[in-house]
């Protein structure tokens, strides 16, 4: 899910060591456009807090120009473009559907699951390598096998949102310096 294609994923496999010497993690790449003009968009965040500000996608983005203008693994031309997840982010890692454990999300899979591949719920954490989710109009939380999800993403919410205000306070206090 962090790829769609098979380029993609030659990306993922290029770019994660670079991200991750960089102290980053990317949550999502996507080679987009036709044959002529192209965009790389890769989301990314710290990996030790999840948090990604302009300061860090500049850094991202100059860590990844390096290699990209190295290796040149894309032919012709391409735009590049490194951003934060956001609040209501894609969810394409087995440890993102614990760590928004509570929080809605809707989920599309690559096959029919009770007549349909879309669901809407409640993320209820993960359980061995399936994603738990109390979907609408169930009493029983669903084990879905995190192989069948294709997408994934956080309905942007109240709850999401007091999350995401809650993480930036905390961010912004730490940052504060203290007085002695």
């Amino acid at each position: 899910m962090r790829g769609k294609t098979a380029e993609d994923l030659n990306l993922l496999e290029l770019l994660d060591p670079v991200a991750e010497a960089a102290g980053y993690e990317i949550v999502r790449l996507r080679l987009m456009g036709g044959e002529h003009v192209r965009r790389l968009q890769i989301m990314a965040e710290r990996a030790v807090d999840g948090d990604m500000n302009v300061e860090d996608c500049a850094r991202l983005s100059r860590a990844i120009s390096e290699i990209m203008d190295a290796a040149d693994p894309i032919a012709g031309e391409y735009t590049l473009e490194v951003s934060s997840p956001g609040v209501d982010r894609p969810l394409t890692r087995l440890k993102d559907f614990a760590a928004f454990e509570g929080h809605e999300a809707r989920i599309e899979l690559d096959r029919l699951a009770e007549n349909r591949k879309r669901f809407k719920g409640v993320l209820a954490g993960v359980d061995g390598d399936a994603v738990a989710i109390d979907l609408e109009g169930e009493d029983e939380t669903a084990l879905v096998p995190f192989a069948w999800i294709v997408e994934a993403k956080l309905v942007l919410t109240d709850q999401l949102m007091k999350r995401g205000a809650d993480v930036r306070a905390a961010r912004l206090q730490s940052e504060q310096p203290t007085s002695e």
